[in-house]
């Protein structure tokens, strides 16, 4: 069944209001009419099956028949902080991290990123990346869309770790080491976890680290980790390291 967010305001009682893009989907690409049955959730605590009642050109209004679950979401909050990657990887980043079951994304700088940060640009491209991330959960049933936060320089990244219950963060030359995986496993046992966690997953540019990167993520609270033997693109990476953490929180049948 079709799903779409809309904003709390959207929802008036049981009547529902959709425009725009979601309007324009539901009427000329799914060639919905009334009396079609639709999913529908404001992104926070609702989430219902409505049936369309009316149609008409940018405007449709549903019906809630009946309220469901906020289901679809994982136990363990993670957030994907993102070192700003050339081309369009952090559009795939966050498409394919939203349907893996992030909750959140926070791209930084760092060192040596290839690409150069044009912050006038910036409004535009979180406009993008939230449209992405909003049709990633439609198509993934997810009941809340992951929130994109603003461009953050390496220091508002780093006075961010200590925020989380665990900061894991990925550098290729610990591939021989500490694993991701053991990290869990170490915080899991000796924190006594039972329940929603919040997990910052650091995944850096193509050009990797620096040294003193990893020294400053650790002395800040942060988990030095490896993600295997093998040296992962940087969109790679961040997959990876963001299904381990859903398998080890038991969403895949993991502990």
């Amino acid at each position: 069944m079709q799903r779409y967010f809309v904003t709390p305001e959207q929802i008036a009682g049981s009547r529902i209001v959709l425009a725009g893009d979601d309007a324009h989907h539901i009427t000329r690409v799914m060639r919905m009419e009334a009396g079609d049955v639709i999913v529908v959730s404001d992104g926070v605590s609702r989430v219902a099956e409505a049936r369309i009642a009316a149609v008409s050109p940018g405007r449709v209004e549903a019906d809630a028949a009946e309220w469901l679950p906020m289901g679809g979401e994982p136990l363990w909050s993670v957030t994907v902080a993102q070192s700003l990657p050339k081309g369009d990887k952090m559009e795939l980043v966050i498409q394919k991290g939203t349907e893996i079951g992030a909750a959140a994304f926070l791209p930084f700088e760092s060192q040596r990123m290839i690409v150069q940060y044009d912050g006038k640009k910036e409004a535009k491209r979180l406009e993008r990346w939230a449209k992405i991330a909003k049709e990633a959960a439609e198509q993934a049933h997810r009941s809340r869309i992951p929130a994109i936060e603003a461009v953050a320089s390496w220091k508002q990244l780093i006075a961010r770790i200590p925020s989380y219950d665990l900061a894991l963060f990925c550098y290729e030359k610990e591939s021989g080491g500490k694993g991701l995986r053991e990290a869990v496993a170490a915080r899991v046992r000796d924190g006594g976890w039972d329940g929603a966690r919040s997990v910052l997953l650091v995944v850096g540019p193509e050009g990797g680290f620096t040294e003193r990167e990893a020294e400053e993520a650790e002395e800040a609270g942060a988990v030095v980790v490896g993600l295997g033997k093998r040296i992962l693109r940087t969109e790679t990476a961040a997959m990876v390291g963001l299904a381990c953490l859903m398998y080890e929180s038991g969403e895949m049948g993991g502990v």
